[in-house]
């Protein structure tokens, strides 16, 4: 079903679409933000312990320290 989707001419025409829908500005933007998500899902799907301890650490501090409401008077 998809044995030629990955062809040269195919992978050059989906560029060429995606230039002339986003823009030569967009593109690198666009490639930095999938790239981010993609890093972001493989390092969540590992288990990577640094972001699972930032999240910890993050969840552990006192609500009471993160907002406190304000006194007028």
């Amino acid at each position: 079903m998809f044995e030629g989707l990955f062809q040269p001419t195919h992978l050059l025409l989906i560029f060429g679409i995606a230039l002339l829908v986003f823009g030569p500005k967009k593109l690198p933007e666009l490639g930095k933000g999938i790239g981010e998500g993609l890093r972001g899902f493989k390092s969540a799907m590992k288990g990577d312990e640094t972001a699972t301890a930032t999240v910890s650490a993050a969840a552990s501090v006192p609500a009471a320290e993160v907002a406190s409401p304000r006194k007028d008077g």
